[in-house]
C-alpha cells in the first residue's frame, strides 16, 4: 500500500500543474480518490478514480493526461481490492473485481497488470474449488474445477481434484479422464497412484461378483499406472479360482515380494505351497512350507504336507 500511495502522489503532482480551468474539477474528484485511498477507504477511491475518468475522457484532449492515468490507477487498485476479497474468501467478489482490472489493463496494454489479475483469478478460483471439497460438496467443486480447466486445459492441480472430486461421486470414467490429463501435465505420480486405486477397486468388485477375468484384467491395469500388492494378490487369487494355477503363483509371489508383512502373508505362502504341489514343483512347495511352520495356524498342516513330500 505505502509504494501504492508513492505512485499516486506523483500523479496527483502532474494533474495539479495543469492550467486548463475545466480540468479543475475531474482533478479535484482524483484528489478526492487520494484522500480516500490514504484513509484505507479503497471503494471509495475507486469510485472516486473511475468518476474523475469518465470526466476527463469528456474534455477530449485536455483531460488525455488525467484520463490515461486514471488508467493506470484503477486495475491496481482494483487488484488490491480484489486481494483483500481474497483474504477473507469472498471468492466471487475477487473474481469479478479482478475481470474488471484486466479489462481495464488492456485498454492500457498493461500486460503485466493483466496477467497478474489472471493469476489471480485462477488462485480465486482454485481455492473457491478446494473450499468446496474440503466441505465434500462434491457437486460444486466440480463445476468450479470444470471452470478452471475451460480457462486452461493443462491445470494439473485442478484435473487432479477434479478428479478426486468425480471419483468421490463414484463417477470413475469422469474421474479417470481427468487424471489422465493431469499425469499429462505434471501430476503424474498423484494421478497414477489415483488410476491405480481405482482399478484395484473395480478388480475387488469383480471379485466379489466371481467375475475373476475381469478381476485379473482390473488388476493389471491397476498395476500399469502403479504397482499395487492387493491387485497382484487378487490377480492371484482370481487365476487360481480359474484352474491357472501356473500363471497364479507369479502373481502371489510378487505380492508377498510388495508385501512381506502383510497379516494375510503367511496365508499367501501356504497357498504358493499347495498350489506349486499340485503342480509338482516339489522344491517351491518346500520351500513355502517351511515358511510358514511356526505360524499356529498354518504350522501343523504345513509340517505335514512337508513331510510327505520328503519321503
Amino acid at each position: 500500500m505505502k509504494n501504492f500511495l508513492m505512485f499516486l502522489a506523483t500523479a496527483v503532482f502532474s494533474v495539479s500543474v495543469a492550467s486548463a480551468q475545466d480540468l479543475t474539477g475531474a482533478a479535484e474528484v482524483y484528489n478526492s480518490g487520494i484522500l480516500a485511498l490514504d484513509l484505507g477507504n479503497k471503494t471509495e477511491a475507486l469510485g472516486h478514480f473511475q468518476k474523475a475518468w469518465t470526466e476527463a475522457e469528456a474534455l477530449g484532449e485536455k483531460g488525455i493526461e488525467l484520463a490515461e492515468q486514471c488508467k493506470m490507477v484503477i486495475p491496481q487498485l482494483m487488484i488490491s481490492i480484489a486481494k483483500d476479497d481474497l483474504r477473507e474468501k469472498k471468492y466471487d467478489e475477487a473474481v469479478e473485481m479482478l475481470t474488471k482490472a484486466k479489462e481495464t489493463a488492456s485498454l492500457t496494454d498493461n500486460a503485466e497488470k493483466v496477467a497478474e489479475a489472471n493469476a489471480l483469478i485462477n488462485q480465486s478460483l482454485m481455492q473457491k474449488a478446494n473450499a468446496f471439497l474440503n466441505e465434500k460438496d462434491f457437486t460444486n467443486a466440480i463445476a468450479v474445477y470444470e471452470q478452471l480447466m475451460a480457462i486452461d486445459s493443462t491445470n494439473a492441480n485442478a484435473a487432479l481434484r477434479l478428479g478426486q472430486s468425480y471419483n468421490s461421486l463414484g463417477n470413475t470414467e469422469a474421474a479417470e479422464a481427468a487424471f489422465l490429463l493431469a499425469a499429462a501435465n505434471g501430476q503424474e505420480k498423484q494421478a497414477n497412484k489415483q488410476l491405480s486405486t481405482i482399478y484395484v477397486k473395480k478388480s475387488q468388485s469383480a471379485f466379489k461378483e466371481k467375475n475373476y477375468q475381469a478381476a485379473i484384467d482390473f488388476a493389471l491395469k491397476s498395476n500399469e499406472f502403479l504397482e499395487n500388492g492387493n491387485a497382484y494378490k487378487l490377480a492371484g487369487q482370481s487365476k487360481v479360482l480359474l484352474g491357472q494355477n501356473a500363471e497364479a503363483i507369479p502373481y502371489l509371489e510378487k505380492y508377498l515380494e510388495l508385501s512381506p508383512n502383510a497379516k494375510d502373508a503367511n496365508q499367501m505362502r501356504y497357498n504358493i505351497a499347495a498350489t506349486a504341489q499340485k503342480l509338482g514343483d516339489k522344491a517351491k512347495a518346500k520351500a513355502y512350507f517351511e515358511q510358514v511352520l511356526t505360524d499356529p495356524k498354518f504350522g501343523p498342516s504345513a509340517k505335514q504336507l512337508l513331510e510327505a513330500l520328503n519321503k
